[in-house]
């Protein structure tokens, strides 16, 4: 099972650009699924987006389609999501999470991080 280890979460302004990434380890990121979803306080949980494992094909939700772009390094076992144009609806817990399957619900990834804060100011 792999470890995850997000970071870069803070507090920005609307229109801002911020980035988070997370960090893997225990394991070859290559052989993973990897995705971000979010929590927002008193919403359950979203899916934000996943990326395969080499070829690095990318899917997004609706609500971040063309502000949000998903990559991934698996020479050095990291995983991003580059968040543009936020938005004060993009407050939220973020979580990246890993799986072996290419699926847009939490119920299909086994590893989870603990999460980074983003919270974005109106």
């Amino acid at each position: 099972q792999v470890n995850l280890v997000e970071s870069g979460g803070g507090t920005v302004q609307a229109g801002d650009s911020l980035r988070l990434s997370c960090a893997a380890s225990g394991d070859m990121l290559s052989r993973y699924v990897m995705a971000w979803f979010r929590e927002a306080p008193g919403k359950e949980q979203e899916f934000v987006g996943r990326i395969s494992q080499t070829v690095g094909t990318t899917y997004y939700s609706d609500s971040v389609k063309g502000r949000f772009i998903i990559s991934r390094e698996n020479a050095k076992n990291m995983l991003y999501l580059q968040m543009d144009s936020l938005k004060p609806d993009d407050t939220a817990v973020y979580y990246c999470a890993a799986g072996r399957r290419l699926s847009t619900r939490s119920e299909g990834y086994d590893s989870w991080g603990q999460g980074t804060r983003v919270t974005v100011s109106s």
